[in-house]
């Protein structure tokens, strides 16, 4: 019966909660705190204040830590699970559609139109990238690692991982 509430405490927040981890964070707590009362609302904002200083989706990680400490391992696989689900089924569905579609006027018309609007983007967030790397590092460091990547990317085909490895060693070695 745990895993089932688990399952609904992570679930109906992942449906109803429009607009990502942050959205459904009130929602999460409600149903952790008020509904079960798993935990107080200070131990929750501990939950909260841990998962907004680890990398990744704050959603995601309050599940797996709550689902572990309610319900062990399982429970953990339970919360995350109900986080992403109703993602991931849309997703699928969606998925479904555009590949049925997908020699439907209509669909390459927004495809074209999309597309740009994504390229902007990663432009817009590549820019800011640089930006906070020139503040932080200096601008010849900045241009370095830059040059560096995309040579490493393109002309060798490093694969992406080993180059974050290798930009983050650079970082600890050479720029604290």
């Amino acid at each position: 019966m745990i895993y089932l509430q688990i399952f609904l405490a992570f679930f109906v927040p992942g449906i109803v909660g429009y607009g990502g981890g942050p959205a459904s964070i009130p929602l999460v707590e409600h149903e952790v705190v008020s509904r079960y009362g798993w935990m107080t609302t200070s131990e929750f904002s501990e939950i909260l204040a841990l998962g907004n200083a680890l990398p990744g989706p704050i959603a995601t990680k309050m599940a797996g830590y709550i689902g572990y400490e309610v319900g062990g391992a399982l429970g953990s696989v339970v919360a995350v699970f109900a986080t992403v689900g109703p993602s991931l089924f849309l997703m699928i569905v969606l998925l479904q559609l555009i590949m049925r579609y997908k020699d439907s006027h209509r669909v390459k018309r927004l495809s074209k139109i999309v597309l740009p609007a994504v390229a902007v983007l990663m432009g817009t967030l590549a820019f800011d990238f640089f930006q906070t790397s020139k503040t932080s590092n200096g601008l010849m460091e900045t241009i370095f690692i830059a040059i560096i990547s995309l040579l490493l990317l393109e002309k060798w085909k490093v694969h992406p991982a080993f180059v974050i490895i290798g930009g983050l060693t650079f970082g600890a070695l050479f720029l604290s």
